[in-house]
């Protein structure tokens, strides 16, 4: 017998296992403005990756991050903490550990205008913190990268050799220096 993990309020566990890709579309499409907690300067760390790439696909992206604060990350001042916005979001992007996602969840639902999305990175997840998060109106993506999945469903990721599940027969768009990108926009 496989012991279950759903100890929180109403299946929540369960619940954010899998997302349907319309869900992750309909997430990346109506999302413009990222803070991401978490940003790195070091170029070579995952953080620092998915910001450049998501600022790249014209999503602003403001980054977060105490040890940086009052520095300019890829031409963006980076910010201390949530509570320094100087507007809304559309989303939070956590990427910290699963500690330090509860009370990040709490400073994003604290804000003036709480943000629409708050996002877990991979291998981050709070189930207690997805559902007081829930509960405000907010939908709460965990244990996903949305540079991952918006190459996967943009179709880019296949151009490395890896199945994305996405068929396409759309002509990618070259981008500035001739670079292919592709968009979400689809089904």
């Amino acid at each position: 017998m496989i012991p279950t993990i759903d100890n929180a309020p109403d299946g929540i566990a369960t619940r954010h296992d899998r997302y349907p890709d319309a869900q992750i579309r309909a997430v990346l499409k109506a999302t413009h403005s990222i803070a991401l907690v978490g940003a790195s300067a070091n170029p070579a760390r995952p953080s620092y990756i998915v910001f450049k790439y998501l600022s790249e696909r014209g999503y602003t992206v403001t980054p977060v991050n105490p040890g940086l604060a009052g520095q300019s990350l890829l031409g963006r001042p980076v910010i201390a903490r949530l509570s320094e916005l100087t507007g809304p979001v559309d989303m939070v992007e956590i990427f910290r550990n699963s500690a330090a996602a509860g009370p990040l969840v709490d400073e994003a639902l604290a804000l003036p205008v709480p943000p629409k999305v708050i996002w877990m990175q991979l291998g981050v997840r709070d189930d207690a913190a997805a559902a007081r998060a829930e509960e405000a109106g907010v939908t709460v993506i965990m244990n996903r990268c949305p540079k991952i999945e918006y190459g996967r469903l943009s179709g880019e990721i296949g151009w490395t050799g890896v199945n994305s599940r996405i068929l396409s027969a759309k002509k990618p768009v070259m981008a500035k220096g001739g670079v292919q990108k592709r968009t979400i926009e689809g089904p």
